[in-house]
């Protein structure tokens, strides 16, 4: 449950700096009104995609989608934080999380039980002008996600003491945005530029606010609102769409519309331009330049912003150009965001602490001035183009994506399809995309923001964060569940391997996997080089790495970086060169992208004069990150969980990058750039041979030099517990992390027991021992995170969550109880079957996009395990048994030597 206060999100800081480191017949029954069929220009990308209206207003469209046997359902009301009363600005988003809090006829835990049982991953999200709530589940229980949306719909309980326990974690939510200095400023900057109007908060809400709410406001509220002719359902997947039509109108035709309130309009008022400076607890800083933009409503002019901000980002254009390339800003980028009425538009560039941001700003003005003035060239606006269509068929290459891409263009953006969308943008002119740059990008219409790096002093340690409240699991207790849910839900199937991974190796070693989708409309290319710098950095050189993945997007032997990103654009294609290195583009131009990937790859150009200007980027950049916060608290973890020699503790400072020579560079690239370490995966609809023949011809040249070198980290012993304050003067909150070396490795049939037995602490949200304990029972917490990882030589649990300074003692001393209740006793049969169900049922949602598989694929190449490892783990799961976790957690949980890593206020 979250809220999101844009259409598609701010620019976060991680964007800017990852520079750094890299249906058309009618429906099946007649209440339904089929909706008219799309024209035949849009036609053959939205074959197959049924749409009706029921007679109650419920707005359905269904997307059939084969790339896995899963299914996204996403039901869209037509409410937000615009539509609050005077004064309680999250109460959209405080009755999105009580629809997780039960309604008329089901509980809490019995909603959390059926989400977790069908392996969902489900979640909700409050915008400005629409509610959303999705599973993605497998593709035989969309009928029971179906269920849980309509009986949400119907009624929902919104219980005074309900409220006053989710009050308390919705007030945690708050505490951690407004931890964030990113967050803090972008909500001072929508205040100026949308003024006097609903837009000038975002769903998030206060904590004034949320004391003042009661459950009969929030009752009030979702009767008013929450009607069928206020809502679309959008389903993706692996489905039947006239059969899911029927369940549709089964299930949902039944619900009275009502009638509805009116949105009021929103009224614009002159941007008055204004300055925003605040500190920020980051290693850079970032000053932002808003404008407003067009909304939504206006179609043509959105679409028109869209591609003007495409064409801004671009790195051949002037801010990256005039910028990063010569080493004024670590990273800039420009963003479009769309409400309805208005929108926001914004530069951003990053710059290291200490550096102008005053003269950075100056400069920022005068490249957008003159853009402005003088307009942008056409072909930048084609390959802007291109660049937008490449990005939209990726983004439908996934269920999950697909069904929110669906909902975005037909109820945010109350278009008729992402298609449409598409159409809106390929019909923008060169003349209507400077007339905006005109317009939009003047100095007196802006919202300067500036973020500057400030320390908050140096770590401590700590004797510890106890606390004297202990565990005691009373209150997981065996869920009924209605026969809707219970019958379909009883039995666990291990899956069958859906995807067929084609495996081959080139001459040279390469190791080279396809997946053939017909499911797809782009190309995916993933790519990684086992490497690991904490051993292959030669002493004295920690930061090398850094600088040559930067150094790779400053062009080829062959193209300089202009020419080479005239070339990816040409195409539409979107690449990433480095140790991980990737690739979008349309089948179309797939051996030609491969080239160009290849020979960024194969052949940078590593020139001297770029290689000065990178070392200072770089060495800049470390010295404000080696004062940061973070950095402290993730070192503070690795020295509380290893040796005090382990390669891992190395770290780049300024003086090692300054130190750096020419030649230390290209020596790094030579050992490191190998076929033999190096894995392909390659997921679209291409010919296993074909996609074969095209890596060979780009790859196939490539020859390693020198010996395999050794990438894997070596064992570590059972580390001792130590706690560690990170003092960090930007948050309200203290994030907390708790984590512990376990000894075994996930091949080992004990791996699977801590897994299941992880799940039952806290995976399925409410159905899991931690969520019921901090946050539903007790509010210390808004999310609590837990996580059994493994590679090659070492394995980790670990645990995060935030929580303000009060909460922390007894959300740590409830965590470390949990572990030893796992230990004391077997969990119950309702909790492991819960568990097992999720774990074996979420095989198949990993399946679900295109990034998953190539990503999936990938990580276990990293990891050392079979290709088919998902499938082998199901199978363990569900052999699992309440013993062997009780006996697993027993022999390697280690709950007195957990590390404790504190960020934020200090604990009370």
């Amino acid at each position: 449950m979250d809220h999101r206060s844009t259409r598609r999100g701010r620019v976060a800081a991680c964007v800017v700096l990852s520079v750094l480191t890299s249906g058309l017949v009618g429906p099946a029954w007649a209440a339904a009104k089929d909706e008219p069929a799309p024209s035949p220009t849009r036609a053959a990308n939205e074959a197959g995609v049924r749409r009706a209206t029921l007679d109650n207003g419920l707005k359905v469209v269904v997307v059939p989608n084969r790339l896995a046997p899963a299914v996204t359902t996403v039901m869209n009301y037509d409410v937000g934080s615009r539509d609050v009363p005077e004064g309680f600005p999250g109460m959209a988003h405080a009755q999105e999380h009580m629809m997780f809090r039960g309604t008329d006829t089901l509980s809490a835990s019995q909603i959390s039980a059926i989400s977790a049982a069908m392996g969902g991953q489900f979640n909700a999200d409050t915008q400005d002008e629409v509610t959303q709530y999705y599973f993605t589940v497998p593709a035989p229980y969309l009928d029971v996600a179906l269920r849980l949306h309509a009986e949400r719909m119907k009624s929902v309980k919104d219980a005074q003491e309900d409220w006053a326990k989710e009050r308390g974690a919705i007030e945690q939510e708050v505490a951690r945005d407004l931890s964030s200095p990113d967050y803090v400023a972008y909500t001072r900057l929508r205040e100026q530029l949308f003024d006097g109007t609903p837009y000038a908060h975002d769903a998030l809400g206060t904590k004034p606010s949320f004391d003042a709410t009661t459950g009969k406001m929030l009752k009030a509220f979702h009767d008013k609102w929450y009607a069928p002719n206020n809502a679309t359902l959008v389903i993706a997947g692996d489905v039947d769409a006239k059969a899911t039509l029927a369940t549709v109108q089964k299930l949902f035709g039944d619900i009275p519309r009502q009638k509805l309130p009116k949105t009021a309009p929103i009224k614009l008022s002159p941007v008055k331009d204004s300055a925003i400076r605040m500190p920020t607890d980051a290693g850079y800083g970032l000053a932002y330049l808003a404008f407003r933009a067009p909304g939504t409503d206006d179609a043509p002019q959105h679409a028109a912003a869209q591609v003007l901000a495409q064409v801004l980002s671009n790195p051949r254009g002037a801010l990256y150009s005039q910028l990063v390339a010569t080493g004024k800003s670590l990273g800039t980028q420009f963003a479009v965001e769309g409400l309805r009425a208005a929108g926001t538009a914004y530069a951003v560039a990053a710059f290291p602490a200490g550096a102008d941001s005053d003269t950075l700003v100056t400069q920022m003005r005068t490249i957008l001035a003159d853009i402005g003035d003088k307009g942008v060239d056409n072909d930048a606006i084609e390959a802007a183009k291109r660049q937008l269509v490449t990005q939209a068929a990726a983004e439908q290459d996934s269920i999950p994506g697909q069904a929110m891409a669906w909902s975005q263009a037909v109820a945010v953006d109350r278009m008729a399809s992402p298609q449409a969308e598409l159409d809106a943008l390929q019909n923008v002119t060169p003349a209507a995309v400077n007339a905006l740059a005109r317009q939009m990008l003047a100095h007196d219409n802006s919202v300067l923001t500036v973020l500057t790096p400030e320390s908050s002093g140096a770590p401590a340690s700590s004797s510890g964060f106890g606390g004297g409240e202990s565990f005691t699991p009373s209150h997981v207790d065996d869920v009924t569940l209605p026969d809707w849910a219970a019958k379909p839900l009883a039995s666990i199937d291990v899956p069958e391997q859906t995807t067929a991974p084609i495996v081959s190796r080139l001459d040279n070693g390469l190791r080279l996997i396809v997946v053939p989708s017909d499911a797809t409309r782009a190309v995916h290319v993933y790519g990684s080089i086992r490497n690991n710098p904490d051993l292959q950095a030669p002493k004295g050189q920690d930061g090398v790495d850094a600088v040559l993945d930067r150094l790779l997007s400053f062009g080829t032997q062959k193209h300089d970086r202009v020419a080479y990103q005239a070339a990816l654009d040409a195409i539409g294609a979107d690449t990433s060169a480095g140790t991980d290195f990737s690739m979008v583009v349309l089948p179309e131009h797939f051996e030609q992208g491969l080239d160009l990937l290849a020979e960024n790859e194969l052949a940078p150009a590593l020139r001297k004069k770029a290689f000065d200007i990178v070392k200072r980027q770089i060495a800049a950049a470390t010295a404000g990150t080696l004062d940061s916060p973070d950095f402290h608290a993730d070192q503070a973890m690795k020295i509380g969980l290893y040796p005090k020699d382990d390669p891992s503790l190395r770290h780049p400072t300024p003086d090692s990058v300054d130190g750096l020579s020419y030649a230390d560079l290209t020596q790094y690239y030579d050992q490191v750039f190998r076929p033999d370490l190096t894995t392909i995966v390659v997921v679209g609809d291409v010919d296993a041979a074909a996609a074969k023949k095209a890596v060979t011809k780009s790859f196939g040249d490539w020859h390693a030099q020198g010996d395999t070198p050794r990438v894997d980290l070596p064992p570590v012993p059972a580390n001792k517990a130590a706690s560690t304050r990170v003092p960090d003067s930007a948050r309200v909150q203290d994030t907390v992390r708790l984590a512990e070396t376990v000894g075994l490795h996930e091949s080992e049939p004990d791996y699977y027991a801590l897994q299941v037995g992880n799940q039952v602490l806290t995976g399925g949200f409410y159905a899991s021992r931690l969520y019921r304990e901090l946050r539903a029972e007790r509010g210390l917490v808004y999310y609590v995170h837990s996580s059994l990882q493994a590679d090659r030589t070492r394995t980790h649990l670990a645990f995060e969550y935030g929580a303000l300074p009060d909460k922390v003692a007894t959300a740590n001393r409830l965590i470390a109880d949990a572990l030893t209740q796992m230990a004391a006793a077997p969990v119950s049969a309702d909790e492991l079957h819960r568990a097992q169900a999720e774990m074996v049922r979420q095989i198949a949602l990993n399946q679900a996009s295109a990034d998953a598989i190539g990503g999936g694929l990938l990580s276990r190449i990293d990891r050392g395990v079979p290709l088919d490892e998902p499938y082998r783990a199901a199978a363990a799961y569900k052999t699992v048994d309440a013993k062997a976790i009780q006996a697993a957690f027993k022999r390697w949980i280690r709950p007195d030597d957990l590390v404790h890593v504190v960020q934020g206020p200090a604990p009370k």
